[in-house]
């Protein structure tokens, strides 16, 4: 373990700064022997074997000297091989360049020569060319009398034998362009026009299909087999070229879709009128269409054609589009949409045509659309509606007008066998109605459901044109009490209409439909007011009859004896003798005994007050329990008293409009005196009462 000299560290240094990684492993190589060194001499005892291990790391450097050596001899005798290929490789490059050199001269000077030879081989090769067309001669003298040939074939509809020669001819055609590589010649420039004129021949043929199936069969097959020809051709050409595809198989197909469009679907679409039977002629000619189809043409077609598929498809395309043409026209009618309706939902799709057991899956009707899209049948459902309610209207009101001037005949209403008034109002409307809303169920329920909600609409029209029709009868009963002769027996038939219509309103609703929203409520509302209206009318009537009899009213006659009283109930019963026509009499309030006791009470509480001071008080709690009261009933009253002076006549009517409004009428409890009339006022009594003083 001694000190490094300083020749050692110069050198080490220069080490250090050219190969750090040495330096790095020769201080790691320092440090490891020196742990070993520790580890080994830790005591003073064993310096005494150094020079044992001295020895020993000598023999050991001197190994690793020797394995040193030896490597270092192989690895440069290695570089010294490498060397010597390396000079060998350069030396058989510059070989190869020079020899490359040698070749491209060479080259250049046969190209030079190749340049000379070019006439030379342009000549050779119209020998080649003049030769071919040489030996194809006596067939090239052939072609115009060939395409003359083909030309009669086809006019003569031998189509098998006219492509065969157009065949033969093309080839011909093909084997002189080969070897000329030019223009085509001349002499076959007509073989294209050929081609057309017989694929046009073809198509015709099969556009015939369905008179040939019948008639010739065989010339229906010879075309379709030449169109299948040349469409296994035209797969063999994997380019477009002049003249390919023809696509004849195309073109018989859409030949075949021409023929049938036209057959049933190039007329004009018909007029309204004739509509009904257009489509009845569609509903016989189309599947007898589809059977011609499947029986005769197809077999004389591929398999591929699909033609019963093309036939089914192709009349319903050109059907849809028919029916396009029918929904442009502004004068359909009600029946008209009705039977379109009917026809393309029901008739068309169900067993008479398209859904036919005859009818084989070849058809492929699974994937046809329906032949009206669901917006159009919506829009006609909801024309059919419109329409369908102006007619509805017009003929409610028609039978409203004839029952208005049976009205005003010089005999009475006409009696059923049951003995009660009767008319054919009733069955004409609930006819009109039940007709229109039952028939659409052959069409759909949507449908169905629209009309019957119209039809309640309609209905409640006309129960307001009827009440409007009340009035007027009414008024012209006002201006002569003469007319109408039969004033009230006419009013009491119309509460057998009322009666009618109420029970049977329910029967227009159609079976497996949900009621009309609010629609039977509104009805019935109506029907209240129309039976309401026709007991007014009644009251009124009465109470004109009984008027006369009022006037006088308080007075000694009526004070005095039971003549008076005799004469209203001989002419209140004269007046109900026509009650016993009516199937359920009726007579607003007075049913209701109740309501009827309370007023009475009232008005006996009214006139059994003797304090006159306390009428004011007293006159305020009548009016709170009975609101619709006004000042010109409680003037009456007042006057019926006779008691009362002008002075407290007028303070009470001043308390009863200084009170607040009265409130609504309690639920259940009908207006009463609102339907009282006020009669005129009276000429000066010819007494008073005793405790009172006179007016």
């Amino acid at each position: 373990m001694g000190v490094d000299t300083e020749e050692e560290q110069e050198s080490g240094v220069a080490q250090d700064s050219e190969w750090p990684e040495l330096e790095k492993a020769e201080r790691l190589a320092r440090g490891a022997a020196l742990k070993w060194a520790s580890g080994i001499f830790y005591s003073p005892k064993q310096l005494t074997r150094l020079d044992q291990y001295r020895s020993r790391e000598a023999q050991r450097m001197c190994s690793i000297e020797s394995r040193i050596k030896s490597t270092v001899q192989s690895y440069l005798e290695s570089v010294q091989t490498g060397l010597e290929q390396l000079g060998l490789a350069l030396k058989e490059v510059q070989e190869a360049r020079e020899a490359l050199s040698e070749a491209e001269g060479a080259l250049r000077s046969q190209v030079e020569a190749t340049h000379t030879l070019e006439p030379l081989r342009e000549l050779a090769d119209q020998h080649g060319q003049l030769q071919a067309v040489t030996l194809l001669l006596p067939r090239l003298l052939t072609v115009p009398e060939a395409v003359t040939r083909t030309q009669a074939l086809i006019k003569g509809n031998c189509f098998l034998e006219a492509y065969e020669v157009l065949r033969e001819l093309e080839q011909l055609r093909d084997e002189v362009l080969d070897p000329l590589g030019g223009p085509e010649l001349p002499l076959f420039e007509g073989l294209t026009a050929l081609g057309e004129e017989l694929g046009l021949a073809v198509g015709k043929a099969v556009g015939s299909a369905r008179q040939l199936a019948r008639d010739n069969p065989a010339l229906l097959v010879a075309a379709v087999r030449v169109a299948e020809f040349e469409e296994e051709r035209d797969a063999q050409f994997l380019s477009p070229s002049p003249g390919r595809p023809r696509a004849w198989r195309q073109q018989c197909l859409k030949a075949l879709q021409r023929a049938l469009e036209k057959a049933y679907f190039e007329v004009p679409a018909p007029s309204p009128p004739a509509l009904a039977g257009h489509l009845a002629t569609l509903q016989e000619a189309l599947p007898a269409e589809l059977a011609l189809a499947e029986s005769l043409v197809a077999p004389c077609c591929p398999k591929d054609y699909g033609v019963v598929k093309l036939w089914a498809h192709t009349l319903h395309q050109g059907l849809c589009q028919h029916l396009r043409q029918l929904l442009d026209r502004e004068d359909l009618g009600l029946q008209d949409i009705f039977t379109l309706l009917h026809w393309t939902l029901h008739i068309y799709p169900g067993p008479e045509m398209m859904g036919h057991d005859d009818l084989g899956p070849e058809a492929d009707i699974s994937k046809l659309e329906p032949l009206l899209s669901p917006e159009t049948v919506e829009q006609l459902e909801r024309m059919y509606t419109e329409k369908l309610k102006i007619n509805i209207a017009e003929w409610l009101q028609k039978a409203l007008d004839e029952e208005v001037a049976e009205w005003f005949r010089e005999q009475e209403p006409d009696i059923d066998p049951e003995g009660f008034y009767h008319s054919s109002l009733t069955a004409v409307v609930l006819q009109i109605l039940d007709e229109n809303i039952r028939v659409t169920a052959m069409i759909s329920s949507s449908l169905q459901e629209r009309i019957h909600a119209m039809a309640l609409r309609e209905l409640g029209t006309f129960l307001r044109s009827l009440i409007e029709a009340l009035e007027r009868f009414s008024q012209e009963h006002l201006k002569d009490a003469s007319r109408p002769p039969h004033y009230v027996p006419y009013l009491l038939a119309c509460l057998n209409h009322y009666a009618a219509l109420s029970s049977s309103v329910s029967l227009l609703q159609p079976a497996g439909l949900p009621p009309a929203a609010g629609g039977s409520a509104t009805i019935q509302a109506a029907l209240g007011d129309v039976k309401r209206k026709i007991c007014r009318l009644i009251l009124d009537a009465l109470l004109q009859q009984l008027q006369p009899l009022f006037v006088a009213l308080p007075s000694r006659r009526w004070l005095s004896g039971l003549v008076q009283l005799d004469s209203v109930c001989e002419r209140t019963a004269g007046f109900c003798a026509g009650f016993s026509r009516v199937r359920s009499p009726l007579a607003q309030g007075l049913e209701e005994g109740a309501q009827s006791g309370a007023v009475l009470a009232a008005l006996r509480e009214l006139f059994r007050l003797r304090d006159a001071a306390l009428l004011g008080l007293e006159v305020t709690s009548f009016s709170r329990q009975f609101p619709d009261v006004s000042e010109e009933h409680i003037g009456a009253l007042l006057d019926v008293r006779g008691d009362v002076s002008r002075e407290q006549r007028q303070a009470v009517l001043e308390a009863m409009r200084a009170h607040p409004p009265p409130a609504p009428p309690p639920a259940g409890r009908r207006p009463l005196f609102s339907l009282v009339p006020v009669p005129a006022p009276a000429p000066p009594l010819a007494f008073c009462f005793p405790s009172g003083a006179c007016a």
